[in-house]
Order: structure tokens, then C-alpha cells, then sequence
């Protein structure tokens, strides 16, 4: 039996069969308008014959562009995975991408020799722009995207003084809204489990919160800081039951949180939501699988998603201009866990 070659056509060969040079069948690939109507259709032709597939990175890196945008979520392997509001942001990424031809390329640097790499990487021009998640205050990859001119945008406010382009949701009316709908559920002793110190997002909140009670004159200092995660959030209520059991309901920043402070208030024989409301954030899939169903605030993630990327093509296209900010305001998604069944 005669061996089958799986050696692919190359463009030599194509520019041959169409009985053209090899320069004006790479100008047919490359989109050159110089090109006869004649030439193009021999090349196209043979192209088909052959089975030929142009090379988009070369053909690319002939134009200067790369047709791809390079997402950077630099967090710890474990949390990369079991974020359950990811997915949603990179499908809102990706649709809005493909939607204009544009392939996205997924980065997750674990160490700062990660990062240094990454940062030779996507300052070789392997990508057209960036798109940047979970960066922290320390994190140095924005100042050095930004001093080589490539055009960034981030997925939520980052701190820090750096004048950068960034999506973000309203944390601050977010947990305001969410402080607000247990008062007006008449819970006048609310405590609220906060996220790390130093997270724009979280500290967004807690000011949210802070601002909701000031306004009702109630009391605004029953606040635990934890780590998003869920048993950070039970050990979080523990402690604030400690302080006072006077503690009507609880807002906490994650979803993640929020359930484990409902598992704490139920072995401690504290029911949901009758001595106590407990509301979320995220309106992630935890808050309709707690028992009862969990109200929380939702963020429309993958309207994120697409606003990020069309705001990274936006400024890939329009080099120079000055950093943008969008603002997407959240709305509350309210289960059985702060207005009972009734």
C-alpha cells in the first residue's frame, strides 16, 4: 500500500501550480490589493486544489498585527479553576473577539519569573492587545505594558496611580443597594463579612455598605474580613456572633462567603432567614444551591466580557488616545434567604 504524505502543501508549491512567483502568491494571502483579479483567482485555485492553509502568524507578523488578544489572569492554579464567575467573563471576551475574527490567548503566570517571561512574550508582538484580570496593587506588568504601548484594558478598577483603560461594575452602589434591601427588610443589627484589605472591589463594597447604615443611622462597625472562599466566610460569622448574637443579617462580598456564614448561623441554630437575612455577591451558581436559595447581587459578567474586548480593539485601533473607563451598574437578584418564602 502506498504510503500516505502528511507533509503540508507549502506556498512555493501553490505559487507553482498557479504559475505565478512566490511573492505575488504571499500577496494574495496577505490581502495585497497590487494583485491582478486574474492572479488571485489562479492562487485561490490552487490553493484549494492543494489543501493549502495560509499562515496567519507569518502572514501577520508581515502586517505588524497578530490577530489575537492575549488575556493575563495571573492567580494561583486552584482559584483559576473554581472561580465560578471566569467562565462567563471569557465567554463575553471570546464572543465578542470572534465576532471580529480575532482569536483570544489565555495566560495564567504563576511567579514573577512567569510574569517576566509573559511580559518578553507579549511585548514580542505575539499579541495585538491585552486584557488584564485580578492584578493586584503590587503586580508591575501595567507599568511595563503600558511604558512599551500596548494597548491594555483591565477587568475591574485596579488601585494604585497608574492612568490605565478598565471595565468595571459598581461595587460601591452594588453593596450599598444590597445594605439597603436589609433595612428596608426591617434588619437593624446587619454585619458584613468583607474580602481582603487592599482589593478595590471588596473595599468598594464595605464603603457601600458603611454608607447604607450611616444614612439609617445604624451602627456600621460589625465587619470581618476574610478571603472570598467559603469557609473563610463561616469562620468570619463565628466570630461576629461572638461579638454580639443581636446580629439580625449579614452582607457579604462573595457568594463563596456568604454561604459559609449561612452553614455557621444554621449549626449554631441560627434559621435563615427568620432570625437572620443573609444576602451575596456575584449571583454566582452557589447562591441558588444554599438552603434556602441565597439573594445576592449580580454583576453582569459577560456584558464585562464583551465591553472589555470591545474597548481593547477600540484603543488597538485608535493608537494615542487617553484611558477610558466604563462602569456597568449591577442589580439585585433576591431568593428566599433575606424575603422568606411569603
Amino acid at each position: 500500500m502506498e504510503a500516505v504524505s502528511r507533509t503540508q502543501p507549502t506556498l512555493d508549491q501553490v505559487a507553482r501550480a498557479a504559475g505565478v512567483s512566490r511573492a505575488t502568491a504571499s500577496r494574495v494571502f496577505g490581502g495585497n490589493p497590487a494583485v491582478s483579479e486574474a492572479a488571485r483567482r489562479a492562487v485561490e485555485l490552487a490553493a484549494a486544489e492543494l489543501g493549502y492553509v495560509p499562515n496567519s502568524a507569518a502572514r501577520s507578523l508581515a502586517g505588524g498585527r497578530s490577530d489575537s488578544v492575549g488575556v493575563v489572569v495571573p492567580e494561583p492554579g486552584s482559584r483559576l479553576f473554581l472561580d465560578p464567575l471566569l467562565p462567563r467573563l471569557l465567554r463575553g471576551v471570546g464572543e465578542e473577539l470572534s465576532a471580529s475574527g480575532l482569536q483570544m490567548v489565555l495566560f495564567s503566570p504563576q511567579s514573577p519569573t512567569d510574569l517576566q517571561r509573559l511580559e518578553q512574550y507579549l511585548a514580542g508582538g505575539h499579541v495585538d492587545a491585552v486584557l488584564l484580570l485580578t492584578l493586584h496593587e503590587s503586580d508591575v506588568l501595567p507599568a511595563r505594558l503600558k511604558a512599551r504601548g500596548i494597548p491594555t484594558v483591565f477587568g475591574g478598577r485596579p488601585r494604585g496611580s497608574i492612568e490605565v483603560s478598565f471595565v468595571d461594575v459598581d461595587n460601591h452602589a452594588g453593596g450599598r443597594t444590597a445594605t439597603e434591601h436589609l433595612i428596608e427588610q426591617g434588619r437593624r443589627v446587619i454585619a458584613h463579612i468583607s474580602g481582603p484589605r487592599g482589593l478595590h472591589a471588596t473595599d468598594d463594597r464595605l464603603h457601600g455598605f458603611r454608607e447604607a447604615m450611616w444614612k439609617a443611622a445604624l451602627r456600621s462597625d460589625l465587619v470581618e474580613h476574610a478571603d472570598l472562599g467559603r469557609d473563610s466566610g463561616e469562620v468570619a460569622m463565628e466570630r461576629l456572633l461572638a461579638s454580639t448574637h443581636r446580629i439580625d443579617a449579614v452582607f457579604a462580598a462573595s457568594d463563596e462567603m456568604a454561604a459559609g456564614a449561612m452553614w455557621a448561623l444554621q449549626v449554631l441554630g441560627r434559621r435563615v432567614p427568620d432570625d437572620v437575612a443573609v444576602i451575596g455577591f456575584d449571583d454566582s451558581p452557589v447562591a441558588a444551591a444554599t438552603q434556602p436559595p441565597m439573594s445576592s447581587v449580580r454583576q453582569p459578567i459577560e456584558e464585562m466580557g464583551r465591553e472589555m474586548a470591545r474597548l481593547v480593539l477600540s484603543l488597538a485601533s485608535k493608537r494615542g488616545e487617553g484611558p477610558q473607563h466604563m462602569i456597568l451598574g449591577p442589580e439585585l437578584a433576591l431568593r428566599a434567604s433575606t424575603v422568606g418564602t411569603g
